[in-house]
């Protein structure tokens, strides 16, 4: 499972605009079905299901404000789906390159999100008088760090592409250090990341939550894994939970019904049901 297929509608390219440092310009794509338009570069990484479903991991019980960070923003599309969802929440955009900064800022102001959702254009190992973010001030940290380890692949030569691809040996546990640091006491923390990567992660995750629940995400049913949700709750004492699994496509190759409901309109996970067979 990649980037590719059903993820981003594209709705209209943009090669007007002088896009400083971003190579190809970007394109306009839609995201849950148009609620969403989010400008983003048109090479290297764009974002797509990896980004809904993680965004649709946050829980959205009634009545109650809460405060989310999207670590590692790129153009914020995890951000913004999570603010046109949870209508009471306000956003924060973590990024550190200028450019997806920019653009990120460009998508709030587009999608009129602008009041609710911020941007802070810092490192993530940065200190908090220097990134402007207080501890334990996030009720729901997402992430969606880069995938790929430099020693077992070519780091792309664009600079952005890279950033988004190629991850140090140990930036697992740096992003990790710094989504408990930023999580309130009681609040939780969720990674999208490769499935052959859950040791790693289940490690990561340990020294700094509880209560951990991984869901697996499955291309086809009876396929591996491709994708793993892990989800940890700061200070919790309660044993890991295998939750049931998504799958995203069925026989003919379409989206199976849940998964298209999640990618065209803003919904959560926990309102879907997620059968665990096929009929």
């Amino acid at each position: 499972m990649g980037v590719q297929s059903g993820q981003a509608a594209p709705v209209a390219d943009d090669d007007s605009v002088a896009w400083a440092g971003i190579a190809g310009g970007v394109s306009a794509d839609a995201f849950l079905g148009g609620e969403i338009i989010a400008y983003q570069p048109r090479r290297g990484y764009r974002a797509g299901i990896d980004a809904v479903l993680l965004a649709a991991s946050v829980p959205s019980p009634p009545g109650r404000v809460r405060d989310v960070l999207d670590l590692g923003a790129g153009v914020g599309v995890v951000g913004l789906c999570v603010a046109r969802r949870l209508v009471h929440t306000n956003v924060t955009l973590l990024e550190r390159e200028p450019e997806l900064a920019d653009l990120a800022r460009r998508n709030a102001l587009a999608n009129r999100l602008d009041d609710r959702v911020r941007i802070c254009e810092a490192d993530l190992t940065a200190p908090a008088d220097q990134s402007g973010l207080q501890p334990e001030r996030f009720d729901h940290i997402l992430a969606n760090p880069p995938f790929f380890d430099p020693d077992t692949c070519r780091p792309p030569r664009d600079r952005l592409r890279a950033a988004s691809h190629v991850m140090p040996a140990d930036g697992l546990d740096t992003w990790l250090r710094t989504m408990a640091r930023l999580t309130r006491p009681g609040g939780t923390a969720t990674m999208i990341h490769r499935a052959d990567s859950l040791g790693d992660l289940l490690a990561a995750f340990s020294r700094r939550f509880g209560g951990v629940e991984v869901r697996s995400i499955h291309p086809r049913e009876a396929t591996p894994a491709s994708r793993v949700l892990v989800t940890g709750r700061k200070g919790s004492r309660a044993r890991m939970r295998i939750l049931p699994p998504i799958v995203l496509h069925d026989e003919s190759n379409a989206f199976r019904p849940e998964i298209a409901r999640v990618l065209r309109e803003p919904v959560g996970l926990t309102d879907i049901t997620i059968p665990t067979t096929v009929d």
